[in-house]
């Protein structure tokens, strides 16, 4: 497999340029832009982020976002190794290391009865590094992988213009923050094409949740507002096999399956009070924090994530063409909400995508490409207004070649997803919310270990 695909690479003889120096500024300018989106605070702007722990990313690279979000029976894309965090099995495929590094940008129209609002937003994406164990001529011990992605988005505002003898105010319930995941796997190949694996990661991250009372300037009155500090920590397990089965005429069949024990972290809750006082043009004269809690027995708690699973299927033909699909279970029902909130459900959903490279072996660079398509649905885990939120989404996607260098032959590519969705539905007085969802990701796939010769 990847004999043939040095034989097509090969072919792709347009730049000239070292490839280390691809590499260096391929990473360099990703961690610019990674280091500044980082510090936003989140790139939610969905009103169903405020239940459980926000919007839930996924641990999907730009590739199998524009398959329809397959990813557990996924084991080479292209012929290659892919580094597919979302089944750790896939590490052991190894034969070389892989960086995978990326942004995210976010457009989001939300309807409710004869009202529109439309935000954007872009963040960072992940970071991810994978690479061989197996000593040449040695034992073969699997590969590695470790990473930093979001794990979860919480971003809403919710308002309403109220009165209370002749005295209107304003009420505004306004969410922001996330949750980031930092990740070390392992998998490897106990026996021939079966493969095991599991991630380790570490949760962490800071979930705002503000109640605000506001009056008009001139009344005289003091706005009031309390901000809610959620603190999540806490390690997570995943994993997941793999079984890869040749069938003939370059035809390979990879099924699979991923998933989570239940998981717990723990959750450290402060409060805090503040009164604020405008004159009549609106600008604040006096801002005092009155009140400040974290009671223990309130505020700490364990919080129980979902028991997940997932099988899916992957049918290839060397690099010319893959198609699959993937079924998803996941089990909110343990998670403890907070007082008022609806009580969480079960998550059910699938996927189906593919892509295709209309031919590896031509000049043009637009036929060697590869162009992917997809399709998911899931019915999520909340209930509102007894009414299911619904997600579904169709996706496309792009793998862009980075032609052989004069240094040596390179599998590098540039992948460029978008997710065409929607969430919720106007019936029952809830929000229709419709979304684009970007993906930018830089692929290294090379040797960078191994030191090359010249004839």
């Amino acid at each position: 497999m990847a004999d043939e695909s040095f034989k097509i690479l090969k072919q792709l003889k347009i730049f000239s340029s070292n490839t280390s120096l691809l590499k260096l500024l391929g990473i360099g300018a990703v961690l610019l832009f990674s280091q500044n989106s980082f510090a936003q605070s989140s790139t939610s702007h969905s009103p169903y982020s405020q239940f459980g722990l926000g919007q839930m990313r996924g641990d999907q690279i730009p590739q199998l976002r524009g398959m329809g979000g397959i990813s557990t029976g996924v084991r080479y894309q292209g012929g290659l190794p892919i580094l597919n965090i979302s089944n750790p099995a896939s590490y052991s495929a190894f034969n070389r290391t892989i960086l995978d590094a990326g942004l995210y940008g976010n457009i989001t129209q939300l309807e409710k009865g004869s009202s529109v609002g439309n935000t954007a937003d872009f963040a960072f994406s992940h970071f991810a590094f994978g690479f061989s164990l197996n000593k040449q001529n040695g034992p073969k011990l699997g590969g590695l992988s470790f990473g930093l992605m979001p794990y979860s988005d919480v971003g809403y505002t919710v308002s309403a213009d109220r009165d209370i003898n002749n005295t209107p105010y304003k009420t505004s319930l306004i969410g922001e923050g996330g949750l980031n995941k930092a990740y070390v796997g392992w998998g490897v190949s106990p026996f021939k094409n079966f493969s095991i694996g599991a991630n380790v990661g570490f949760l962490f991250g800071n979930l705002y949740d503000k109640s605000i009372i506001e009056y008009p300037a001139g009344y005289g009155y003091y706005n009031t507002s309390k901000t809610d500090t959620r603190r999540v920590t806490g390690v997570v397990y995943d994993y997941g096999a793999q079984y890869f089965l040749p069938l003939g005429n370059r035809m390979n069949l990879t099924v699979g399956y991923s998933g989570s024990l239940n998981n717990s972290v723990r959750s450290r809750v402060t409060s805090l009070v503040t009164r604020t006082q405008t004159d009549l043009s609106g600008a604040v004269t006096e801002q005092v924090p009155i009140d400040t809690s974290s009671n223990d027995e309130l505020s700490n708690r364990k919080i129980n994530l979902p028991l997940k699973h997932s099988v899916g299927f992957t049918l290839s033909k060397g690099v010319n063409w893959s198609v699959g699909a993937d079924f998803k279970y996941a089990d909110w029902t343990n998670y403890q909400v907070r007082q008022g909130e609806d009580k969480l459900g079960k998550n059910l959903g699938f996927a189906v995508g593919g892509q295709i490279k209309p031919d590896p072996t031509s000049m043009n660079y637009l036929k060697v490409i590869d162009y992917r398509l997809g399709f998911r649905y899931n019915k999520t885990h909340m209930t509102v207004n007894e009414q299911r939120i619904n997600d579904m989404a169709v996706t496309v996607g792009l793998g862009l070649p980075l032609p052989e260098t004069g240094f040596g032959r390179t599998f590098s590519n540039v992948n460029i997803s978008a997710e065409f969705g929607q969430q919720g539905t106007m019936n029952h007085n809830l929000v229709r919310e419709r979304y684009i969802n970007l993906h930018f990701g830089f692929t290294i796939n090379d040797a960078w270990f191994i030191r090359r010769s010249y004839d």
